[in-house]
């Protein structure tokens, strides 16, 4: 871990932060751990908790199962069979339901069904995860602070807004102080991406949306933003260049090679110049784990690997307003 030499009277915060989770039960479970297993005071999870995809299981007239998984139709005969698959879609964040053939042809013919079905597991799984938070935080004095991003839908996300929750508290669009002296601002939405997702604004949108939540900062030099997306050309928001003009998007190919680019925001940047916070934390881009500092503010993006059921994450240490140190965690 990397400390500088500034020296404070006071017990620095120990800050744990994961992002990009994606519905992923594994993934979660380890997040939730994490405050204890890092003897972290405060845990942030960022934006993009949100499943994917629901995936009908088709009970079939002789008592096995069958699903598709990614293209592969896999046939369960036992009951052990079944768990398992059960158990790979909680990694990977898919939700499933299991039905008989009638239901599934029946739903499968109604868009609007497969929709209010899709919405109503995601928002079962969400309130599952704050039942968890709040079982395994009781009583450790660790916080807990959680915010939607781009890809979570609005209905969904009103799931972890539970009142008299004690340990996770929903953030986003809030400041909060996440220890005496410290505050934190959450904005989950990011610019257009090329998959259309459910929260997208135009940058100008965005910069307005930074601004409003700006003047709720008491101090700058102790502020911490945790913006889904990342600054523009930052080495957080590194990726491949897509062209949006196909369907699916593809990657942008020159000479050979992948073209990258920086698909972070610039009113995220901009913001970032102007205030300069203590401290960033960011996400979106999965393949760009990085920290970098843009004048005196320290950013952040762990990445992740929640389809592979692996919690990447960041240690971050601070007090009166400085980052004492730094680690980025992977397990």
């Amino acid at each position: 871990m990397k400390f500088f030499s500034k020296k404070s009277s006071k017990k620095p915060t120990r800050l744990f932060f994961a992002t990009d989770l994606h519905g992923s039960e594994r993934t979660y479970r380890k997040f939730i751990n994490a405050g204890k297993f890092y003897e972290a005071n405060v845990i942030v999870m960022g934006g993009d908790i949100q499943g994917k995809l629901l995936i009908p299981i088709i009970k079939e007239s002789n008592g096995h199962h069958r699903a598709t998984l990614q293209g592969r139709v896999e046939h369960m005969a036992s009951q052990d069979e079944l768990t398992a698959l059960i158990g790979r879609l909680d990694t990977l964040g898919f939700y499933n339901k299991i039905m008989d053939e009638e239901e599934f042809r029946a739903i499968s013919a109604d868009p609007k069904a497969v929709d209010k079905l899709f919405h109503e597991k995601a928002r079962q799984k969400l309130s599952d995860w704050v039942d968890l938070a709040e079982e395994r935080l009781n009583g450790t004095g660790i916080k807990c602070f959680v915010t939607g991003g781009n890809d979570d839908e609005w209905d969904v996300l009103s799931a972890i807004k539970r009142e008299g929750a004690q340990s996770l508290i929903a953030c986003e669009n809030e400041m909060v102080m996440v220890d005496d002296d410290h505050s934190m601002i959450s904005i989950g939405i990011s610019t257009p991406t090329p998959w259309n997702t459910p929260r997208e604004v135009s940058e100008g949108e965005l910069g307005k949306i930074i601004e409003a939540m700006a003047a709720k900062v008491p101090d700058m030099d102790k502020a911490i933003f945790n913006f889904h997306d990342p600054p523009k050309d930052s080495t957080l928001d590194t990726c491949p260049m897509l062209d949006w003009t196909k369907d699916p998007p593809t990657q942008i190919v020159q000479g050979g090679q992948v073209v990258l680019y920086g698909a972070g925001s610039q009113s995220v940047r901009a913001a970032i110049e102007k205030y300069k916070p203590m401290l960033g934390l960011h996400g979106h881009i999965h393949e760009s784990q990085s920290v970098a500092k843009i004048g005196r503010t320290t950013c952040i993006n762990p990445g992740s690997e929640y389809g592979e059921g692996i919690l990447r994450g960041c240690l971050v240490n601070f007090v009166d307003g400085e980052i004492q140190g730094y680690q980025m965690t992977s397990g």
